[in-house]
């Protein structure tokens, strides 16, 4: 089998992904006349493949019966990194133990409908903690910008394999949708109770059972761990705990595991009529247009004074979701369904943190060298959760968030009033431009400029900007061995995922999950 690409119209485009296989897809935008790029699979003779040809699509998995497996490997942490190591690990015939600190979807979906009610927040189940992590409430965008790290498109097929559309096997920037993912997501956890595996739900890994976990995994094969409510050795544990789990991070280095200041980057989230974006992107559409190719997304980056600022999961279609996980303080994030059509777009606007900002620029004060010591390796940790308590001090209890006119924002006035915005709790009005620490506020102002040089009339008061979006990525780097991707001071213990500073989403979690779950299964070979 050969295959073609081929530049095409929308209208054709959409035409032959009817009829025939297709293998890869994306959109050209940057000239006035779309174009979408899709490549076929063909014959010898250079024909395309008709859409049902009997090809098979991938290997599909082989599940192991691990039930009385005598290995086992514990996971800590249910979203895309453990959920991925346990599929893998049942793979190669390794039964995992998942202990999860929030609830499964169905009980995590009555949650997060109180709090986006404005009724209160749970802390051990909302947008961030439960079954799936945190992409499965807020996006599900399946696309990673790294190519070094192993087999992505095996994610994609086991994705796929759990229910996910076609598409994701083919679309450059593929999406499942935040009311399709948890579904994928229970047949996910399904498969691994039905072949053995365990899953703990609502148990949070404190320090006693972390010590467990750690001293079961020093017995070898055969051994028999005494004084222990495990009853079994254990070939190592899975750290995959996401980028909020702030307590866990405290425990850990508390417990004598190495944790590590890393880069991440914060900001807000700007909402604009989609129909705005479209034009922008599109060079104004006819709605026919919308229609085959879907709601215009963006990808934008700039300079300012020597630090990067940028978009960050961008949302067509979408909606702004309440993202915190401690009360008294407020995080937003951005959603979408699958079909990705609301009337609202939103993004990410964030600022890169490097860890000497955190010594040059505290919160709440003229530049210290002591409120953010660099040793101190939840330094990162300290300053986002100062960020997200200043933000609740701004909006109103016990989730609407602080806000202002994007327009308004970059030159320095109050909003007297406030658009329609997708934000379900609601929006405070607040002079952001004031209170956001200088070296975030004042190249977010600057790099809104820079943007609109770019799509003129993106900076608009049409826009809103809401505070704070503080989870774009781990402040703790969780260091491991890069030959045996164990932790470099607790053996056994193998930091995996987002949470451990390794990954930068659904995909890349997951990836590292299969990773580090093959790494086990090699380190048994040894």
């Amino acid at each position: 089998m050969n295959q073609q690409t081929l530049i095409l119209s929308p209208e054709k485009a959409h035409d032959m992904e009817q009829k025939f296989r297709v293998v890869k897809r994306s959109i050209d935008a940057r000239q006035k006349q779309l174009k979408v790029h899709l490549t076929v699979l063909t014959d010898e003779q250079g024909a395309p493949l008709p859409k049902d040809a009997p090809i098979p699509l991938y290997e599909p998995p082989r599940f192991q019966d691990v039930h009385n497996a005598e290995r086992s490997v514990a996971i800590i942490g249910a979203g895309p990194a453990g959920l991925f190591a346990a599929l893998t690990l049942i793979e190669k015939g390794i039964k995992p133990i998942i202990y999860e600190r929030g609830k499964e979807v169905a009980e995590r979906k009555k949650d997060i409908a109180t709090l986006n009610r404005n009724q209160g927040l749970n802390a051990e189940s909302n947008y961030c903690f439960g079954e799936g992590g945190a992409g499965t409430f807020s996006d599900g965008k399946l696309f990673s910008r790294s190519k070094k790290r192993g087999n992505m498109q095996r994610v994609m097929e086991l994705f796929h394999h759990f229910g996910g559309d076609d598409r994701l096997l083919y679309e450059a920037h593929a999406h499942i949708g935040s009311d399709k993912l948890p579904t994928i997501i229970r047949r996910m956890r399904e498969c691994i109770i039905e072949h053995g595996g365990e899953i703990h739900f609502s148990t949070c890994v404190d320090e006693s059972l972390f010590r467990d976990l750690i001293a079961n995994s020093q017995y070898p094969i055969g051994g028999t761990p005494s004084n222990s409510p495990l009853g079994r050795p254990l070939l190592g544990v899975i750290l995959a705990i996401g980028h909020s789990a702030h307590d866990t991070y405290h425990m850990l280095h508390a417990n004598g595991v190495a944790l590590a200041t890393k880069g991440f980057a914060m900001g807000v989230r700007a909402e604009h009529p989609q129909a705005l974006i479209n034009k922008l992107m599109y060079h104004d559409p006819s709605p026919e247009l919308i229609q085959l190719v879907g709601n215009a997304s963006y990808s934008l980056v700039t300079q300012v004074q020597g630090r990067g600022v940028y978009s960050f999961c961008m949302c067509p279609g979408g909606h702004i979701v309440p993202a915190g996980s401690a009360l008294n303080s407020c995080v937003v994030n951005g959603m979408s369904a699958s079909h990705r059509n609301s009337p609202f777009a939103n993004s990410g606007m964030v600022v890169e943190i490097r860890p000497e900002d955190l010594i040059q620029y505290p919160i709440g004060g003229p530049p210290s060298n002591n409120q953010y010591p660099q040793a101190d390796p939840l330094a990162g940790l300290r300053f986002q959760q100062e960020l997200e308590r200043l933000a609740f001090e701004h909006g109103g209890e016990p989730s609407m968030a602080p806000a202002q006119r994007l327009r308004d924002f970059v030159e320095g006035k109050a909003s007297k009033t406030l658009p329609a915005c997708s934000y379900l709790p609601g929006m405070v009005s607040s002079r952001l431009d004031q209170w956001l620490p200088e070296h975030i506020g004042k190249r977010l102002q600057q790099g809104f400029r820079d943007f609109d040089r770019k799509y003129r009339g993106f900076l608009t008061n049409e826009a809103v900007i809401l505070g704070v979006e503080s989870r774009s990525s781990s402040a703790v780097r969780i260091p491991r061995d890069p030959e045996t991707l164990q932790s470099i001071s607790t053996p056994h213990l193998y930091p995996c995922g987002e949470g451990a500073g390794y990954a930068g989403g659904i995909t890349s979690s997951a990836l590292d999950g299969i990773n580090v779950a093959l790494k086990i299964v090699e380190s048994m070979i040894r």
